[in-house]
């Protein structure tokens, strides 16, 4: 029996390209730039117009890059534009198409596509309407709105003494307040500020001592 061999396909090699400047580039420079691989993939995908000179369309691309890196956004509201247009010609006709589906399924189908289609039809006039209009960036200061027990410190610190104290509560797991603490007053200080009561009959021990029973010396 006759031995069959297949060929393995070779696959197409990308021409050699060049820089603006003539200098061929090297097999880590079509790898890494950026610029480079969009060039290769716009001529894989471009076959429609032909076949382009890879060298030519590298040059025609780094010039473009150049304008946009500079600023001028126009090739990029060219492009969003005519992307836009684009989808909007398949959300039209993806649509027509499901208008004459008879079957369910195909008209599902049809028009699940249509309406993909006009959602990123919107997406991208969305994204050329913030390019040709920014949003204003607007910056507003911490508001701290707290209720309760709450304490916020914006970059400002706190006494030495406050924060020993509540280094001491913390270690001491108590929680002392204001409003619960005890009422005390300092040393030699009396609470009740009211003049002194007079004796009466019921409290004898409390009548004012005699002459002759004070002490000698005052």
């Amino acid at each position: 029996m006759a031995k069959t061999t297949t060929k393995a396909k070779t696959a197409t090699s990308t021409p050699p390209a060049t820089t603006p400047d003539k200098r061929t580039l090297k097999p880590h420079e079509l790898v890494l730039s950026p610029t480079i691989q969009n060039a290769i993939g716009i001529q894989t995908w471009g076959k429609f117009a032909g076949d382009a000179d890879l060298s030519e369309l590298l040059e025609d691309l780094h010039e473009r890059v150049k304008k946009v890196q500079g600023g001028d956004m126009q090739p990029v509201e060219a492009m969003l534009f005519g992307q836009a247009m684009t989808l909007q010609t398949i959300f039209t006709s993806l649509a027509r198409r499901a208008a004459h589906n008879d079957g369910l399924k195909q008209f599902q189908v049809n028009l699940t596509l249509a309406l993909k289609a006009q959602a990123q039809c919107r997406a991208t006039l969305e994204a050329l309407a913030e390019i040709k209009n920014p949003r204003p960036v607007a910056f507003v200061k911490q508001a701290n709105i707290s209720s309760g027990p709450q304490q916020v410190n914006n970059g400002v610190a706190a006494p030495l003494a406050y924060q020993y104290a509540q280094a001491r509560e913390a270690h001491a797991g108590q929680n002392t307040s204001l409003q619960n603490g005890l009422l005390e007053a300092p040393h030699g200080i009396e609470l009740d500020t009211r003049a002194q009561s007079t004796a009466g009959g019921a409290d004898p021990h409390l009548e004012a001592v005699a002459a002759g029973h004070r002490a000698t010396h005052a």
